[in-house]
């Protein structure tokens, strides 16, 4: 389990992280989104003991894990696919890290399999890709087939095919019962992988839920398609429901969830062909919650000629 209590980080008068606290737990894919600048690497790298934290503590299983004795069989990370020696081969690479941490050649082997880098095993990493130094990056997090993972953008560089093997691959991990933390500036991606979603904005928390729960929280009305519209219509807006129709049939209703919806329109005899609970897309959510914590904005101008 990820612990982050009070944790605040300043680099002179620039404030990070302020006051962040939350709790990651085994057997979820949790997505950290946030804008850019919004604290998540400098979070992630106070959890890993690379930078220390002003006020407040990170802690992994109870402890401060830069004091762990064996840390790749406790953490995995990705951090910057590109922080790798171009010089060396990736079975190189994973072969020193593994070394440091006790562990054997057939692992990397293993591992490399994994992230389907065997095939260019013995080859340059210089010469990678960011999406094959992606993949590196995940072999080496799996080296010590830690209980914790963190990854930090994970899917930038991937190709379609490798966007669906890290998603499938985050869920598996995690339906392992391991704890999986992976930081996002997309709410559209984190829509297909995670189950909860922690969102910062200048390093603070705006929200701890589940996906589902974001939904809910945001849900805009319930599409209703029946046997007699008009007469469903008139019942609902009895019971306090606004309802409007739909130009090209069925109605929109709010203030009233959908299981409330079919009880009256069973009590009326009026049979219902469709019943859709409708939110805001969680891009949007996403939007109305980091509103304010935009470090940057652009201008839509005219474009040049």
């Amino acid at each position: 389990m990820i612990e982050v209590r009070e944790l605040t980080k300043r680099y002179g008068d620039v404030v990070a992280v302020d006051g962040l606290t939350f709790t990651v737990r085994p057997g979820h894919v949790t997505g950290f989104c946030g804008p850019n600048g919004a604290g998540k690497s400098t979070t992630m790298r106070a959890i890993l003991g690379l930078d220390l934290p002003t006020s407040g503590e990170a802690l992994v299983h109870g402890h401060v894990f830069r004091a762990s004795p064996a840390p790749l069989r406790e953490v995995g990370a990705l951090l910057d696919a590109g922080a790798v020696h171009g010089g060396r081969t990736a079975f190189a690479h994973l072969h020193s890290l593994a070394r440091s941490n006790g562990i054997g050649r057939s692992r990397v082997a293993e591992v490399l399999e994994t992230v389907g880098l065997s095939e260019v095993a013995h080859k340059r990493v210089g010469g990678y890709s960011l999406g094959m130094k992606q993949r590196l990056g995940v072999a080496a997090a799996m080296l010590g087939d830690p209980g914790v993972l963190l990854f930090d953008e994970p899917v930038n560089g991937l190709d379609p095919e490798g966007i669906q093997w890290i998603r499938r691959f985050l869920r598996r991990l995690a339906g392992d019962g391991r704890t999986v933390l992976v930081s996002s500036h997309l709410m559209s991606e984190m829509a297909l992988t995670a189950d909860r979603v922690l969102v910062v904005g200048r390093g603070r928390l705006l929200a701890d839920t589940s996906m589902d729960e974001l939904a809910e929280r945001y849900r805009r009305d319930v599409f209703v398609r029946s046997g007699d519209d008009a007469a469903l219509a008139a019942a609902l807006r009895s019971d306090g429901a606004e309802v409007t129709a739909e130009h090209d049939g069925g109605l929109a209703v709010s203030g009233m969830d959908e299981r409330r919806i079919a009880t009256l329109a069973a009590s009326r005899g009026v049979v219902v062909y469709e019943l859709t609970p409708r939110s805001a897309s969680l891009e949007d959510a996403y939007f109305d919650l980091t509103q304010d914590s935009v470090q940057y904005r652009g201008v839509a101008g005219r474009s040049a000629r």
